[in-house]
Formats: C-alpha cells, sequence, structure tokens
C-alpha cells in the first residue's frame, strides 16, 4: 500500500469516527434529535432527560480527533490530483482548509451547546441562550459545508471527466449525491458515512 492510499485510509477511519461522534449527539435514549425540535421547548425537555452529560464532551473529543485524520486524507488527495492536474489540485486543498478549520470549529460548537443546555437543566430559558449561541456561530458551519461541497465537486468532475486512474462510473461513489440520498432518509452522520465511502473509492479504484 502506497503513501497515498494510507493516508485515504486515515481518512476512512476519520469520517467513520466523526459519524460515531454525529450520532453521539443525534441518537439519545429520550429520543432522536432533529434539528427543528429546537422551536419545541417541551420536546427538547424530554428528548435530553435522560442524555448523559459526557456524551457530547466525547463526541468533541471524537470530532477533533476525526478530523485531523480526514485532514491527513484530504493532503492525499491533494497529492493524488497533482499528477492530473494542478488546477483541480489547489482548488482541492484551498476547499480542503476552508472545509477542516470552520469545520473542527462546528463540532465543537454543536457539541458545547448540547452540553451546556444539559448543564443549565434543560429549561426554556437555557434553550434560547443555546439557540441565541448556536445562530451567531452559524458562520462556521456555512463556510465548513461550501468548503466540503467545493472539494466532493472538483473531485467529481475529475473523475466523471476521465481525468484520473479511477474509471469515470466511480464518480457515483463521490459523497454529494450518497450524502444526498443519506439526508433524504434522516439518518444521522450521514455525510460522514458518504464521505467515508468516498475515500474508501479512492483506496480501491486510484
Amino acid at each position: 500500500m502506497n503513501e497515498m492510499k494510507v493516508l485515504f485510509f486515515l481518512a476512512v477511519c476519520g469520517h467513520l469516527l466523526c459519524g460515531i461522534s454525529d450520532c453521539l449527539i443525534t441518537y439519545v435514549p429520550g429520543g432522536k434529535f432533529q434539528f427543528s425540535d429546537i422551536r419545541d421547548s417541551k420536546k427538547m425537555k424530554e428528548t435530553f432527560s435522560r442524555m448523559p452529560e459526557s456524551c457530547p464532551i466525547q463526541s468533541v473529543l471524537l470530532g477533533v480527533l476525526a478530523l485531523l485524520l480526514i485532514s491527513f486524507g484530504g493532503y492525499g488527495v491533494f497529492l493524488w490530483m497533482k499528477q492530473y492536474s494542478l488546477f483541480h489540485a489547489a482548488v482541492i486543498l484551498i476547499s480542503l482548509a476552508v472545509f477542516l478549520i470552520p469545520g473542527t470549529a462546528h463540532h465543537v460548537i454543536c457539541g458545547t451547546a448540547e452540553w451546556f443546555y444539559l448543564k443549565m437543566g434543560r429549561t426554556e430559558e437555557a434553550l434560547k441562550i443555546i439557540i441565541q449561541y448556536f445562530t451567531r456561530t452559524a458562520t462556521t458551519m456555512a463556510v465548513c459545508y461550501i468548503g466540503l461541497i467545493v472539494f466532493c465537486i472538483t473531485l467529481f468532475h475529475a473523475v466523471a471527466a476521465g481525468m484520473t486512474s479511477m474509471p469515470a462510473w466511480s464518480c457515483v461513489f463521490n459523497a454529494l449525491p450518497v450524502g444526498l440520498i443519506l439526508t433524504l432518509l434522516h439518518i444521522g452522520g450521514g455525510g460522514n458515512w458518504a464521505c467515508a465511502l468516498m475515500y474508501l473509492s479512492l483506496l480501491i479504484f486510484s
């Protein structure tokens, strides 16, 4: 296994870990948390009634480790793409940074928001504070997803256009189409499962 494939393997592991960290704050003992639930204080209180305070903290720590592993895989895509297109490689490297830096902040924000909500007793006032906190930091989420989308579109185009050593049909394993399907199915951590599959396809077909 060459160095780039090792980097792709680290990214597969990273996205699997990141998916698990997402599930730690999505699938709670009181039910599944949906973002739309924040409009209903009573439902939020019931959903998080049996949520251990350790879960959000574990999610934060696991997520930060996961994103470190993902950074290695993303850099591997940059090194691999340089063989075929310097332009695509440059876009991938820049979009990777745009994804990872705000993405790490966003992951920490999500976990700490839940932790503070639990620590403040799951009250209506606590929910208002958390919503304000999340709203004022939402830019990190937006920028993070812009970076990821540009990264995936660039990789998709290079593979689908036959510019790389991967078969053109393997573009179907790109995180964008797979992630969209999993999101529509309301599967927690869907984006990370999709990205793990994308890096696995790079590991196998590149």
